[in-house]
């Protein structure tokens, strides 16, 4: 039997989820929750408070919950490399960087073109190593989440930094305020959201979908559209090994067919930042809600990089 954590608006969502599972809270506290990144190696989830500046720890082996990194450049979102490393989008720092295994800091990206970064949002990372982030200019809108500042560039655009040369490219120009962003699982479509709305009332609350080049390194230009936001807007989300998309919203986590089709709901009691898929199995979905982190099990596995 589902709980009421789970509202099935198409049939195929039940090939998804499980029976007698509930949406668990894990930890309350946050101003902003947003931007988790499972780490394997350690059993552990990290994810941002942006607003209190610090990043904080879930340890999968006993529950406990504590302060990873104070102060954090008010990160926002991350992700893993290829090598175990965590990537970290900073809004105070307007960069993109890297934490090694040893703990020093490494910045990836700065600039473009001579001007300062707005305030990288959400990345991901594809198979060849290469790091694909979005650069909306919500860290720079105010004191709350970075600095107040004006943006260098003039622009939110979506980027690629080379994972040989450390060269970075925009590979995304058309859109308002890209933020989250994600793979399909053989890597031929890269998703991105628009919350273009949270500065233009009748701005987009999209999710579009680009076709990746041959040579992997560029996108199609002009990006279908695939879905609207139907409750509030969408933000970060994540693939599993289906295909399916999982993205935050306004009333929990929306699940989408790879055609675009709403099939069903994980419902939370608040507006969902950012999703990943974590555990042994990568079939526990962990959720950053305004002031909370939360998990559910499902029936479906996240695509590889998924965790992150």
């Amino acid at each position: 039997m589902l709980t009421n954590s789970i509202e099935i608006i198409d049939n195929r969502f039940n090939q998804l989820v499980l029976g007698n599972v509930h949406l668990e809270t894990l930890y309350t506290g946050c101003r902003w929750s947003e931007g988790p990144v499972y780490v394997p190696a350690g059993r552990y989830l990290l994810w941002s408070d942006i607003p209190n500046d610090r990043v904080m720890r879930w340890d999968e082996t006993d529950g406990s919950v504590s302060v990873f990194q104070s102060p954090a450049w008010n990160a926002n979102g991350h992700t893993l490399d290829r090598q175990g490393r965590v990537i970290s989008c900073e809004h105070r720092g307007r960069c993109v960087s890297r934490t090694e295994h040893d703990g020093r800091r490494t910045l990836l990206a700065t600039h473009v073109n001579g001007a300062r970064l707005n305030s990288p949002n959400d990345v991901v990372v594809k198979s060849d190593d290469s790091i694909w982030f979005t650069d909306p200019t919500y860290g720079i809108d105010s004191d709350y989440e970075g600095d107040f500042a004006h943006s260098e560039i003039g622009a939110s655009q979506v980027y690629r930094i080379d994972g040989k040369t450390g060269e970075i490219s925009v590979v995304i120009q058309d859109m308002e305020k890209p933020n989250g962003l994600a793979f399909s699982p053989d890597e031929k479509y890269l998703y991105v959201v628009d919350t273009g709305i949270s500065h233009r009332s009748d701005g987009p609350r999209t999710v579009r979908r680009y076709t990746v080049s041959a040579d992997g390194k560029s996108l199609q230009a002009h990006g279908e559209l695939f879905a609207q936001a139907t409750v509030g807007l969408f933000d970060g989300l994540r693939v599993d090994v289906h295909g399916n998309l999982w993205l935050g919203a306004g009333d929990g986590v929306h699940c989408l067919s790879p055609q675009g089709e709403l099939l069903g709901k994980i419902r939370v009691p608040e507006v969902v930042a950012n999703i990943c898929f974590g555990g042994a199995k990568l079939n526990r979905l962990f959720i950053c809600g305004t002031r909370s982190l939360y998990a559910i099990y499902l029936r479906t596995t996240g695509a590889s990089g998924s965790y992150s």
